[in-house]
């Protein structure tokens, strides 16, 4: 991207990344598994894709399905957790992606990815995509309460050794960005989901930002369209 006086730009010490629409477009498994668990459960498959993005699965269930227990949800979810696993077709990077996380690694920008995803689905989706996996991982099991909870975005921020208010996420869901707004962060909303959230900043997809390095009191400024 050339940076223009169009450009938005926000200075930042390091990055917080979700995964699955913002690095990896996984649209197309995503849609095929929760349509199938929608018809099994009886429900809209259009309405359920409303809620899933960016949530771990066993929140999306206990949005859909309130009085279900939560043993319930858990115990399903871990069964579609090894069903999306085993399903990469169609999983691709989100355009710009490659280029975009070899900026960050050859800059040395402290970055993490924060994902709804466990170690086992968010390791073989970056596979599938060809992206490589950055340094601290936040997952499934590294968290109590999935997003929008702002945890994983804290703990994202602490393993850094970053303040929060250093911080920038990217991400493409509703729920992600509430998240990044509720740990104090400025939130860069990636793809068309994103923008009805109102981020502050929005990209149609990767190839729209570019990272500078800074002088003074940042350590970077990302140059976003």
């Amino acid at each position: 991207m050339t940076a223009t006086a169009a450009s938005t730009v926000l200075p930042a010490r390091a990055l917080l990344l979700d995964m699955d629409g913002t690095l990896v477009d996984s649209d197309a498994v995503v849609e095929r598994i929760w349509r199938r668990w929608a018809e099994r459960n009886g429900l809209d498959g259009d309405e359920v894709l409303k809620v899933v993005h960016g949530r771990q699965g066993y929140a999306t269930m206990a949005v859909l399905l309130p009085h279900r227990p939560m043993e319930q949800n858990l115990a399903e979810n871990a069964r579609m957790l090894a069903e999306e696993t085993a399903d990469m077709d169609g999983v691709v990077p989100v355009p710009g992606a490659p280029e975009f996380l070899a900026s960050l690694t050859s800059a040395a920008v402290p970055h993490a990815l924060v994902t709804s995803a466990d170690v086992v689905l968010s390791t073989a989706r970056m596979a599938a995509a060809g992206l490589p996996l950055p340094g601290v991982r936040v997952t499934a099991e590294s968290v109590g309460a999935s997003k929008p909870d702002p945890e994983g975005f804290l703990k994202g921020a602490a393993e850094l050794g970053a303040a929060v208010e250093d911080c920038v996420v990217f991400e493409d869901s509703g729920a992600g960005i509430a998240a990044g707004r509720a740990a104090g962060m400025r939130v860069v909303g990636v793809g068309p989901r994103a923008r009805a959230y109102r981020p502050d900043a929005w990209v149609a997809d990767l190839t729209q930002v570019r990272v500078e390095a800074a002088t003074g009191g940042t350590a970077l400024r990302l140059h976003v369209a």
